[in-house]
């Protein structure tokens, strides 16, 4: 069915693009936050453990909704892993029970959605005139920069 929510179809067919990309570091991220979870090892070990668990039950929510807005514009959400592994702005990373490395890591990719979703910002709402994939997206920044902060508070 045809949507018509005041943004043209060939800009809603371009957001809905950078959305899947979105979507893409979403679905990696949680990966890898999941495998640090699975992999922890240490002497906090119960506490890492949680706070793995408790920012990929976060990203899968994130991932979801993302998930959705791309389908209120009238596409598809394209989450096949290998649409997610040729859209992504995340490299794989290799297996590790090292707490500093695994964090480390995960805020090097927290930090590129952030710089991602800061650009997509001023594009959706500049490029396509859609205020509110502007605005949606700006909340996924504000997310980010929670879940970033936290873990940049462990490696400190």
């Amino acid at each position: 069915m045809k949507v018509n929510i005041g943004v043209s179809a060939e800009h809603t067919k371009q957001i809905a693009l950078e959305l899947n990309k979105v979507l893409a570091d979403e679905l990696i991220v949680y990966a890898k936050t999941r495998n640090a979870h699975w992999n922890i090892e240490g002497s906090n070990f119960m506490e890492m453990h949680k706070f793995y668990e408790e920012q990929y039950e976060e990203l899968e929510e994130y991932g979801d909704e993302v998930a959705e807005y791309i389908r209120s514009l009238g596409h598809y959400a394209e989450g096949r892993l290998a649409d997610v592994l040729k859209l992504t702005n995340l490299l794989e990373s290799e297996y590790s029970n090292d707490q500093k490395k695994q964090l480390q890591g995960l805020l090097d990719d927290h930090e590129t959605i952030i710089r991602n979703l800061r650009r997509l910002i001023d594009e959706f709402d500049e490029k396509y005139k859609d205020k509110g994939a502007s605005d949606f997206v700006t909340g996924m920044l504000q997310k980010h920069l929670k879940l970033a902060w936290m873990i940049r508070s462990y490696l400190k």
